[in-house]
């Protein structure tokens, strides 16, 4: 074998080993992931403010929405109470089975257990791709995004929610001091990702995107990828939202990292 070819075998095979450490960590948080500050989306003014752009980026006519990485189904709810045809996928089968419970017996709505990265799904299938938090755990971006495109039909859009999760900014930093303070004085909120993360570092330090995911560095991604017109929205209103039902440790979560929203179409 070739330097060249033992290299690219062992990069498959490490891409390979971390995504099952990364299904394994996902699955193990399935087990309270709804309990999670920031993952479950209540409903009232947090559910209508992540709604918001769903609505504003696929409009109102029903389209087939394919949800990536879907969890425990919490933004398959704000997609398909909009009306739309939903395919839920994730590549955790414990995640699907809350999902699944969640929503059990709903019309216009499809389970499906897949990698968000190698869908196996047809061409040109859906009029619309929705993630939320996945962006930053791909193994493969750049070819991840094309595999998206592809599956997209022409004029089809890809709406994405994803965030800095490796850098604080300087207000986050400050966030940041306060939130332990308040573990040390009341204990850690054993439901939040800080309950599992030394494993959550161990995985974000082998991802591309580990030492941060940025708006910057997205968007010349997926020109390449041949997506043309990106249109970029504030998260300000979804941590505002948030802010007005949380308590004082997660109103300060809110501020810790710089988050993003981002819908790109494709040409057509």
């Amino acid at each position: 074998m070739s330097g060249t070819a033992e290299a690219t075998g062992s990069a498959v095979r490490k891409n390979i080993d971390l995504k099952d450490e990364i299904r394994d960590y996902w699955s193990k948080r399935s087990e309270t992931f709804d309990l999670a500050f920031g993952h479950r989306i209540p409903p009232g003014p947090e559910f209508a403010a992540w709604q918001q752009p769903v609505r504003a980026f696929l409009g109102e006519e029903p389209l087939h929405v394919l949800e990536l990485a879907c969890g425990t189904g919490e933004v398959t709810r704000l997609i398909h109470d909009l009306g739309h045809d939903v395919t839920a996928l994730d590549f955790s089968e414990a995640m699907l089975a809350v999902s699944r419970k969640k929503h059990a017996g709903k019309p216009r709505l499809r389970f499906l257990l897949a990698d968000a990265e190698n869908t196996m799904e047809p061409d040109e299938r859906y009029d619309a791709i929705v993630c939320r938090h996945l962006v930053w755990t791909l193994t493969e971006p750049q070819a991840t995004l094309g595999e998206w495109f592809r599956l997209l039909k022409p004029g089809g859009k890809l709406l994405v929610f994803d965030g800095d999760w490796a850098k604080p900014t300087t207000v986050g930093r400050l966030a940041s001091l306060a939130i332990r303070g308040i573990d040390r004085v009341i204990g850690p909120d054993n439901h939040y990702d800080g309950a599992l993360s030394d494993r959550h570092a161990a995985i974000m330090q082998d991802l591309p995107f580990g030492s941060g995911l940025t708006v910057e560095t997205l968007l010349p991604m997926l020109k390449a990828a041949g997506f043309g017109t990106i249109e970029r929205q504030s998260h300000r209103p979804i941590a505002a939202a948030q802010r007005r039902t949380a308590n004082l440790r997660n109103c300060l979560r809110t501020f810790v990292y710089r988050r993003f929203i981002v819908c790109a179409r494709k040409p057509g």
